[in-house]
């Protein structure tokens, strides 16, 4: 599982450019929630940082919203990258 906190609850997840390409692809994260089995309330958690993005749920988002591999990183590792 790949832990998308760090110490003091720093989170590497770009979640307003996750947000948008939510609302590009599917209209809303409700719709979203709907196309990829889960809750509306589960993708508010990982979104909001109260709850952890496990690897299969990175490789699940990325292909329902059409996320290369090339871009994941600038999605859900966008902290790390700044720092290097």
């Amino acid at each position: 599982m790949i832990n998308t906190k760090k110490k003091g609850g720093e989170r590497n997840v770009n979640a307003n450019k996750i947000k948008g390409r939510i609302v590009e692809i599917f209209g809303s994260q409700r719709e979203f929630a709907k196309a990829i089995g889960i809750s509306e309330v589960t993708v508010a958690k990982k979104l909001n940082n109260k709850s952890e993005f496990s690897q299969n749920d990175i490789v699940e988002w990325c292909n329902a919203l059409q996320i290369s591999s090339d871009d994941v990183g600038s999605y859900f590792f966008a902290n790390e990258l700044q720092k290097h």
